[in-house]
C-alpha cells in the first residue's frame, strides 16, 4: 500500500464525486449501442439532476418527515462509505481498524431510511418494493462479509499484518496475492460484480427502465420523490455503483508505481461500467423467485473462497 497522500486522495475523491453520474451515461450508451439505437447522451444523468435541483418538490400530504430526510441521509450515508475506502492505491485519512464493518452498515443505514421513507407514504406499490429491498440486502449484506473475510484470510496466509481496514484490505493486496498464485481470489470479483448488480438494482435482478409496478424493486420506492430529493436519490444510486466499482479495482490492480495504480483504478471502474452495459444487454430480468438463487449462488463462490484461504 502506497503512503497516505490527504491531497491526493481529496482530488481522486472529488473526481469520483464528478464522474459517477457519468457510469451511468456509458451503461445507456453501451446498451443502446448493441441494441443499434443512438440512444441517450452520455452526459444525460448530469441534466436530470440539474434539472430536478432546479424544480419544485411535490409532497403527498400523507408523508411525514422520514419522506422528506430519507433520500439526504442515504445519500450522505454513501458519502461516508467511499470516504472509507482507498482510491488509486491512496488511503483514505479516515481509515481506521474495522472501518470495513463501518462501511457495510453505513451502506445499509441508506437503505434503512429509504425504506422508511418508501413505507410513510402509505402507497401500495412503495411498501412492496420495500420489502423485497429489504429481503434481497438482507441476502447480499452477508455475502459482502464473506468476501471481506476471504480477503482479510488470504493476507494473513501471505504474512501481512492488516489492521482490518478497508485502505489496507483493498490498496493492492488481493492482487499482489492472485499473482503469487493465491487464485481463490479471483472468485471474489466476480462476487462483488454480483453484488454490484444487486446492490445497484441493475439487469438481472432489477432493471431501473421498467414501468411495471409488479416487477420494480427501487424503482417502486420512489415513485413519490420528486425535485430535489429525486435528484440526491439518482445521486447517491450514482456513487454506489463507484463505490462498489472501486472495490473492484482493490481486487484487481496490484500495488505498485503510484500513477500507475491510480491509471489502473479509474481503467478497471469505467471498464465495470462497460461490463455491465453488456450484462443488461444480453440477460433478461430474472423472476423474482430466481433472485435469492442468484444471491445463493455468489454467496456460495465467497464461502468456497473463504474456505481455500484457510486451507492453503
Amino acid at each position: 500500500m502506497n503512503a497516505s497522500s490527504p491531497l491526493l486522495y481529496a482530488i481522486q475523491f472529488v473526481l469520483a464525486l464528478a464522474l459517477a453520474p457519468l457510469l451511468s451515461g456509458i451503461i445507456n450508451r453501451i446498451k443502446a449501442r448493441v441494441a443499434g439505437r443512438h440512444g441517450k447522451p452520455v452526459l444525460q444523468l448530469y441534466f436530470d439532476i440539474a434539472k430536478l435541483l432546479s424544480k419544485r418538490e411535490v409532497l403527498s400530504r400523507t408523508t411525514s418527515w422520514p419522506f422528506r430526510l430519507g433520500p439526504s441521509l442515504s445519500l450522505a450515508a454513501t458519502l461516508c462509505a467511499l470516504a472509507l475506502l482507498p482510491l488509486g492505491g491512496v488511503a483514505s485519512p479516515l481509515q481506521c481498524p474495522g472501518d470495513f464493518v463501518l462501511a457495510a452498515y453505513l451502506l445499509g443505514l441508506g437503505r434503512f431510511v429509504m425504506i422508511l421513507a418508501a413505507l410513510d407514504t402509505g402507497s401500495p406499490f412503495e411498501g412492496m418494493g420495500a420489502s423485497r429491498e429489504a429481503a434481497f440486502s438482507a441476502l447480499a449484506e452477508p455475502v459482502l462479509f464473506l468476501c471481506f473475510l476471504a480477503v482479510i484470510g488470504t493476507a494473513s496466509n501471505m504474512g501481512l499484518n492488516l489492521d482490518l481496514s478497508l485502505s489496507t484490505m483493498f490498496g493492492g493486496v488481493p492482487a499482489q496475492g492472485w499473482l503469487h498464485g493465491r487464485a481463490e481470489l479471483l472468485l471474489i470479483p466476480a462476487v462483488l460484480f454480483i453484488l454490484l448488480l444487486v446492490e445497484n438494482c441493475r439487469i438481472p435482478v432489477d432493471d431501473p427502465t421498467t414501468h411495471l409496478e409488479l416487477t420494480m424493486i427501487h424503482e417502486a420506492m420512489i415513485l413519490d420523490h420528486s425535485g430535489p430529493n429525486l435528484a440526491f436519490i439518482l445521486y447517491g444510486s450514482a456513487l454506489k455503483l463507484w463505490l462498489f466499482a472501486a472495490l473492484l479495482a482493490g481486487m484487481l490492480v496490484p500495488a505498485g508505481v503510484l500513477w500507475c495504480q491510480i491509471a489502473g483504478y479509474f481503467a478497471v471502474v469505467f471498464a465495470v461500467a462497460v461490463l455491465v452495459g453488456i450484462v443488461e444487454s444480453v440477460m433478461a430480468r430474472l423472476k423474482l423467485s430466481r433472485v435469492s438463487q442468484f444471491l445463493g449462488m455468489a454467496g456460495t463462490l465467497a464461502a468456497f473462497a473463504l474456505i481455500l484461504t484457510q486451507v492453503r
